[in-house]
Formats: structure tokens, C-alpha cells, sequence
């Protein structure tokens, strides 16, 4: 399931309060979607990371009485009937998938029973579990059959379009934006076999987010070393033909008149670059250059500026090359 059905998925399903176990290679952002649907629906969230997690942790028994009888201390995060916990919110439990038989006896109760140690859930707050395959050779220990059956298992596809849009948002760089476009099936290229292998989260973390800020000699290394050899090899190729692009002002200073390249890297990174530099005041002269594009690539650079900013597509120079380009748009 695509990221963007996924998290609408899981917010009708909020609604019922039914678990849900979101898996799927690592590294394809199942966290970051369950942190984003309790953000979009205005809830709290609690996260835990069921690995490191020991049985007492989910409370022990409390001594401290005069009685005859004890009850259980519970934790301070377990969102519990008569705290001050917010009323409504997601409880997500992090690589579950990796957590010892101990401890999913515990949480296939706080799942079903929705109690812990006979203590209520509060009515308004969803469980989540989030975590790798088997398959992914990433630690994963074979779920408790009645674990699985308390909740509804739902696997994370990575898809390109869904990717383009979230890192558009959360300001990746326009430099692996641009790459991925070329190279989609670098974006998750995982292979249990290999040591290091490139991802949603390798891209972001490991590559965008340190251009810039390691030696420019260091790259390839801290490149390789996040995204895997040839990955990162071919990413500093596509990085050396961007930063030799011809300046984007002086391209949109005379768009009609401006070398257009004809060699498909370059023309990837050229996109990425006018569709970042774009803005209401030269839209027009970005449109009228990427319209001596050929057609796939202006749609390109078109959807990837108004998708960065959305004030673009209420422009008359938008308007008129959507109707120019209706042919590819709808």
C-alpha cells in the first residue's frame, strides 16, 4: 500500500480503534507515517521502542501497602483511564517486530483487552504497531499467532510520486530530489543480502542532509556510506553535473533565448534547480524556458515548483500552460 492511501487508511481506522501493524522494508518511513496521522487528526502521540523495552516496564507490583492485597504500579506513558494524558491520541509501538515473546504477550492484551494490568486504554487513543518482514533479515522474530490475530497487518510500498511530494514538504534537497526522478529505482533499493543498501530514510539522513556540510573530498564516502557503493558513486556523478548547470538566473533572464540541454541527467537537475528558484515573480520566465523542453520534463519541473509552492497554481501563467498541456494533465 502506497504511503498516501496508507495514512489515509489509518485515519479511518482511528475511528474503529482497530490495531494496526504497519511493515515493510526498512527504512520506508512507517514511523514517520504514524507520527504524521496523529499530527493531521490533532492527537496526541506516545511512542515506544518495544526492542529495548523490558516485561517491567509495562509496570511492576506495588509493595508500597498496608493491605492485604496489591495492584500494579503502570508506567507514566501508558495513557490510562484518570491521567492527564490527552483524551484522544495514537499509541504506536516502534519495531515490534524485534521485541522478545515476553513482551508481546503483554501487548497482545493491551491490543484485544485494551487494559494493562486491568487498568483501561482511555476510549479515544489507537494502537500502532510499526516494523520489518522476515524477509528483510532486519532482526524480525516471528509474531505470536494470537498477537496477529488481535490486529489488521497492512504492508508500506515505496512509491515514487508519494516520496516526491513528502520530500518536497520537508525540504530535501533539490540536488537528490532531482536524482531520485532519474533514478527511481535507486530510492529503495534494499537487498538483505548487501550491508548497506539505499532508502527513503538513507536519502534524507544520510545524503541530503549532510551536502553541504562535509568536505566536499568526504562526500563520496559519507555518500556510499548511507546509500551503498554504486548508489553513492552515481550520485556524486549526478552531483558534479548539477553544480555545473549554468546559473538559473541568467537562464530565466533570457528564457526564450537560453541553451536548452538535450542530455537527460542534465536536464533532471536543471528541472529540480528552476522548479526550487521558482517563485509568482518569474513563474512565467520558467515556464517559457522547460516549454523548449521536451513535454515530459517540463510537466516535471511544473509539477515539482507548485508542488513547493501552491501559490504557483493560482498564477495566469500556470493556468495558461495547463491548458496548453491538458493533454498530459488530465
Amino acid at each position: 500500500m502506497r504511503a498516501t492511501l496508507l495514512k489515509e487508511t489509518l485515519k479511518e481506522l482511528y475511528k474503529t480503534k482497530r490495531p494496526v501493524n504497519v511493515e515493510g522494508a526498512p527504512g520506508g518511513g512507517k514511523t514517520t507515517i504514524a507520527q504524521q496521522v496523529a499530527s493531521e487528526l490533532g492527537v496526541g502521540y506516545i511512542e515506544k521502542h518495544t526492542p529495548t523495552m523490558l516485561v517491567e516496564d509495562f509496570g511492576v507490583p506495588d509493595m508500597a501497602t498496608g493491605d492485604k492485597s496489591f495492584g500494579y504500579k503502570l508506567p507514566d506513558w501508558f495513557p490510562a483511564e484518570g491521567t492527564d494524558t490527552p483524551d484522544e491520541g495514537v499509541l504506536c509501538f516502534d519495531d515490534r517486530d524485534k521485541c522478545p515473546i515476553d513482551i508481546q504477550k503483554v501487548l497482545a492484551n493491551v491490543l484485544q483487552a485494551r487494559t494493562l494490568h486491568g487498568v483501561p486504554l482511555k476510549k479515544g487513543w489507537h494502537c500502532i504497531s510499526t516494523g520489518n518482514r522476515q524477509q528483510d533479515r532486519a532482526g524480525a522474530n516471528r509474531v505470536l499467532s494470537h498477537l496477529r490475530n488481535r490486529e489488521t497487518v497492512l504492508e508500506l510500498e515505496t512509491h515514487l510520486d508519494d516520496w516526491t511530494a513528502w520530500a518536497i514538504e520537508n525540504d530535501v534537497k533539490p540536488e537528490v530530489i532531482s536524482y531520485i526522478r532519474f533514478r527511481p529505482d535507486a530510492l529503495h533499493d534494499f537487498d538483505p543480502q548487501r550491508d548497506i543498501n539505499s532508502s527513503p530514510r538513507a536519502w534524507v539522513e544520510g545524503v541530503s542532509d549532510v551536502i553541504g556540510i562535509v568536505p566536499a573530498d568526504a562526500e563520496y564516502e559519507c555518500f556510499k556510506g548511507a546509500v551503498g557503493e554504486g548508489r553513492g558513486a552515481e550520485f556524486v556523478g549526478f552531483l558534479k553535473i548539477h553544480r555545473k548547470l549554468p546559473n538559473p538566473d541568467s537562464i530565466l533572464m533570457n528564457p526564450s533565448q537560453a541553451n536548452v540541454p538535450d542530455d537527460p541527467a542534465t536536464l533532471y537537475a536543471l528541472c529540480g534547480t528552476l522548479a526550487h528558484k521558482a517563485t509568482l515573480a518569474n513563474f512565467d520566465r520558467v515556464i517559457t524556458y522547460v516549454g523548449r523542453m521536451p513535454k515530459e520534463f517540463s510537466v516535471l519541473c511544473i509539477s515539482y515548483a507548485t508542488r513547493k509552492n501552491d501559490e504557483l497554481a493560482s498564477s495566469g501563467a500556470f493556468t495558461k500552460w495547463a491548458v496548453d498541456n491538458q493533454d498530459v494533465l488530465f
